[in-house]
């Protein structure tokens, strides 16, 4: 008798990354709460059936989305600025990267790492911990480009390089937060244009 050959389990028949990526705009737009499984089957194309057997639930799907977008915006964000050599033009491009993110429709799609940080973080402590990390991430590379800046000569010495990166921090994800409400792009290029005196 003739045993059957088929495979055990059916493979995954989607693109996960798309699905998550579409995933990051819903969320981004709407909310954790805002957000329904029925919004999320819409905007990735799958089956509430296909969501729950992939992800669990939505909150499992919020966890991969943000994930994948941090490696999304990191990757650009290390892209823009590592054609630059002196430490003040890495910052400066990373300023204008985040500039060009705070204005227009992008803009008021919002920043996922911000809406997280916003609706979960106080009760959801894994949450909470990629927040910490993705802020984290940022304010080291602001860090080294400060630091870096102050070895070439770009970047004044007096400065604390520590509490300057703590402070862009603060101001590029302010910057993501004004743009949910319709900023144009010279107003944002012009936050980022004040924040370099901060580096004397």
């Amino acid at each position: 008798m003739q045993q059957d050959q088929r495979p055990r389990g059916r493979p995954r028949e989607f693109d996960i990354d798309a699905a998550l990526e579409r995933a990051i705009d819903v969320f981004s737009v709407h909310g954790y709460h805002g957000t329904s499984i029925a919004d999320l089957a819409d905007a990735m194309q799958l089956t509430p059936g296909s969501i729950y057997k992939a992800f669990k639930d939505k909150r499992g799907i919020l966890l991969a989305a943000f994930d994948r977008y941090r490696v999304l915006r990191g990757t650009k964000l290390k892209a823009a600025i590592a054609p630059f050599p002196l430490g003040r033009d890495k910052i400066s491009a990373a300023l204008q990267f985040y500039a060009e993110a705070a204005h227009g429709e992008f803009g008021q799609r919002g920043c996922l790492v911000i809406t997280t940080a916003a609706e979960l973080a106080a009760s959801d402590p894994v949450a909470a911990e990629r927040v910490t990390v993705a802020h984290a991430t940022n304010e080291a590379i602001m860090k080294d480009c400060i630091l870096l800046g102050q070895s070439d000569g770009s970047v004044s010495t007096r400065i604390d390089a520590a509490d300057t990166a703590r402070a862009l921090l603060c101001l590029l994800q302010g910057m993501r937060i004004v743009g949910k409400t319709g900023r144009n792009r010279a107003e944002m290029t012009a936050v980022a244009d004040v924040a370099m005196r901060l580096l004397g």
